[in-house]
């Protein structure tokens, strides 16, 4: 219900461009890919933002902002999808404790790129296209493991510093 009213908020506002991306469910973290125009994304994130200052008691915890691409030429789903995982989802002990946080960001972008082509053949092989709840095995996502080395990772910002550096100047004034 909460991503329904965002997403019709965001078409309010920006009319024709359509939000598409997926939602992936786990038993204790979700994952937005999330592919709109940049406004509309800049949107989603300033309402995690605000979402993020309720506190303890707010939706959703611990929002973190992996990437934001602009330009990009095609999308990789063609509509809004939720997806669940099967079974909790973990990494050989100590596998990304070694690894950068850019070197787990790029894993985790493989995976969703491998998850979007299996939304897309099981898209191809579906009559019945209203369907949009999909139920994926394990190896497809991402383990726990990563999502809290993420988490913790100095590099990824949370939707309120995110909006903050975004809105900031690039370069300081050369007035004097």
């Amino acid at each position: 219900g909460y991503h329904r009213a965002l997403f019709e908020k965001a078409l309010e506002y920006h009319s024709g461009e359509q939000v598409s991306g997926l939602l992936l469910l786990c038993s204790s973290y979700i994952c937005h890919v999330v592919e709109s125009c940049s406004s509309t994304i800049h949107l989603i994130i300033r309402d995690l933002a605000s979402l993020q200052k309720q506190g303890p008691n707010a939706l959703l915890q611990e929002i973190k902002v992996l990437v934001v691409a602009h330009n990009i030429p095609t999308r990789l789903f063609p509509d809004w999808y939720v997806a669940m995982a099967t079974s909790p989802v973990t990494c050989p002990q100590g596998s990304t404790q070694s690894e950068s946080t850019a070197e787990v960001v790029a894993e985790c972008l493989t995976r969703l790129l491998k998850l979007a082509a299996c939304i897309q053949r099981l898209e191809d092989d579906s009559e019945d296209t209203n369907e949009n709840r999909h139920t994926f095995e394990p190896e497809l996502l991402i383990p726990a493991e990563m999502i809290n080395c993420l988490c913790n990772g100095e590099e990824c910002v949370s939707p309120e510093d995110f909006v903050r550096l975004y809105l900031s100047p690039s370069q300081p004034t050369l007035d004097s």
